[in-house]
């Protein structure tokens, strides 16, 4: 059983904002670059008000750093 909830993609990206990744570049309204110094760039491609699946939200804390307890 994953330990991540479902969650809403501006939720999942005030959490990364709030942990240090700023935005890089924006694409559109749903594409954007996350930059965070000492790690790769992160592309964040979910509308506002996406819903965001445990499995996918265990992909981006691999990537980003984020955990449970940022959300």
């Amino acid at each position: 059983m994953s330990s991540w909830p479902s969650a809403k993609a501006n939720r999942v990206l005030a959490a990364l904002l709030r942990i240090g990744w700023a935005i890089k570049r924006q694409s559109g309204t749903s594409h954007r670059v996350l930059s965070r110094p000492g790690w790769p760039d992160l592309v964040f491609a979910f509308h506002e008000h996406d819903e965001i699946g445990p499995r996918m939200l265990a992909r981006i804390a691999k990537h980003s750093g984020l955990t449970p307890e940022d959300l």
